[in-house]
C-alpha cells in the first residue's frame, strides 16, 4: 500500500510522494548523485551522513542489496529521494529488496518525486537543509522541525562515524605498514592497499600522532569523510604533526581538504558540490585526463595555493577548473579531491595507491 509522503525545503518548496522503507521522519542537507550504478555503495559511503540523498538516475533497488558491496557497517546517509524505489530486483546474488535493506536498518525515503526538477532547483538555489516525513503531513509542524538543524557548514561530524577502535586489515609480515586515520574510511579504500601488499591499522579519528607513531607505520594515510573540514582543528594538528615529522602522506576527499589546512589553505562550502560517477580530471603532471567518481561538498581555496610557496596544484577539474590534487614541494605529501578506490573510468586513479606505495618503497 502506497504511504504519503512529504519533501520540504529550507527554502520553502514542498514535494509530495510515496514512502519507502521505515515510517518516520529524517532531516539533513540535500545532495544529488548523478550516478546509474552503485546505489549501495553511496548509501553507505560514511561521507554522507547527515545528508539526504537525491539519485539522478530513475530506478533505485533494481539490482537489489548485496553484501559485499557496501562500503561500511550501515546505511550512512539520513535519507533517500527517488524517482522509483524498485522492491522488485534482477540480480541473483542479491540477498535482499531495497525495501527490506531500509527497514532493517531504519531509514527513511520518498519516491514519486520530479527528482529533475528537485535537482534543476538545488543547481539553482544550492544545498541547503530539508525534511522528509512518511509520519506527519502538517507543512508548519514539519518547517518547525526544520528550523533546528544545523547547517552543514561549521558541523564535525567524522568522529560520529570512527571505528571506536583500531583495527588492521592485510598480512601482518607486509613489508609496508599503513596507519589510517579513520574519519569516514570506506573499505574498497583499504581493499586497494591491501591488495598492493600494505599493512593497515585503521585508527579512531581523535587518535594522537604520537599513538600512530609508536606503531612504526611506514607511510600514513588521512580519510575521506563527512563535514566541515574546518571544524576539525585535532585531524589538521594530527596532519601538521605528520608532516613536521617528515612522513609520506597521502590523502583523499577529506584528507586532502586537511592536508590545505595544515598548509595554512582555507576550504570553502560550495554550492551544490560534486557527486557522481562522471566527473572529469586532468592530471597536471602527466597531461592525462581520468574519469572520476566524486563526493563533496567542501573546497580548496584556489586563489590561497597562488600564493604558497610550498604547496602545488596536480590536478583541476575539468567541468569547473576547481582543485582536485595538491602536493607539497618540500615533504613527500600529496592528496586528491576525489575517490580513486571507486571505479567509474574504471581504474583512472588507481595509480594514485602505486604512488604511494612507490614512495614507500623509495625511502625503504
Amino acid at each position: 500500500m502506497k504511504i504519503p509522503a512529504v519533501l520540504l525545503l529550507e527554502d520553502g518548496t514542498i514535494y509530495h510522494g510515496n514512502g519507502g522503507g521505515a515510517i518516520g521522519t529524517t532531516t539533513g542537507e540535500i545532495c544529488f548523485n548523478t550516478g546509474m550504478t552503485g546505489y549501495q555503495e553511496i548509501f553507505t559511503d560514511p561521507s554522507y551522513y547527515g545528508q539526504i540523498l537525491v539519485a539522478t538516475h530513475v530506478h533505485i533497488g533494481n539490482y537489489g542489496i548485496h553484501d559485499l558491496e557496501e562500503q561500511s557497517d550501515s546505511i550512512k546517509i539520513a535519507g533517500l529521494i527517488c524517482k522509483s524505489f524498485n522492491t522488485f530486483y534482477s540480480r541473483k546474488q542479491s540477498s535482499s529488496s531495497i525495501q527490506e535493506y531500509f527497514l532493517k536498518e531504519n531509514k527513511i525515503a520518498i519516491e514519486g518525486i520530479d527528482t529533475r526538477s528537485l535537482v534543476r532547483h538545488i543547481r539553482s538555489r544550492g544545498a541547503m537543509n530539508a525534511i522528509i516525513s512518511t509520519e506527519i503531513t502538517d507543512i508548519e509542524v514539519l518547517k518547525n522541525k526544520l528550523s533546528e538543524v544545523p547547517p552543514m557548514a561549521g558541523l564535525e561530524l567524522s568522529s560520529l562515524v570512527s571505528t571506536p577502535n583500531p583495527y588492521e586489515v592485510g598480512e601482518a609480515n607486509s613489508t609496508f605498514k599503513v596507519a589510517a586515520l579513520d574519519l569516514g574510511i570506506k573499505k574498497n579504500i583499504l581493499n586497494c592497499m591491501v591488495d598492493r601488499g600494505m599493512y593497515v591499522k585503521i585508527f579512531p579519528a581523535k587518535t594522537s600522532y604520537n599513538e600512530m607513531r609508536a606503531w612504526g607505520a611506514d607511510g600514513y594515510f588521512i580519510s575521506n569523510g563527512p563535514g566541515d573540514p574546518a571544524a576539525m582543528d585535532y585531524a589538521v594538528d594530527t596532519v601538521r604533526e605528520i608532516l613536521d615529522d617528515d612522513k609520506i602522506l597521502f590523502g583523499i576527499c577529506l584528507g586532502h581538504q586537511l592536508l590545505a589546512l595544515a598548509n595554512d589553505i582555507p576550504t570553502f562550502k560550495m554550492h551544490h558540490g560534486h557527486r557522481g560517477l562522471n566527473h572529469p580530471v586532468k592530471n597536471i603532471i602527466t597531461g592525462q585526463c581520468e574519469i572520476t567518481s566524486q563526493n563533496h561538498g567542501f573546497g580548496v581555496n584556489p586563489e590561497a595555493i597562488k600564493q604558497s610557496n610550498n604547496i602545488e596544484v596536480t590536478h583541476i577539474n575539468l567541468n569547473d577548473k576547481s582543485v582536485e590534487g595538491l602536493r607539497l614541494k618540500d615533504k613527500r605529501a600529496f592528496s586528491v579531491q576525489y575517490h580513486p578506490e571507486s571505479a567509474p573510468g574504471p581504474h583512472d586513479s588507481r595509480y594514485l595507491f602505486d604512488e604511494f606505495l612507490c614512495m614507500m618503497k623509495d625511502n625503504k
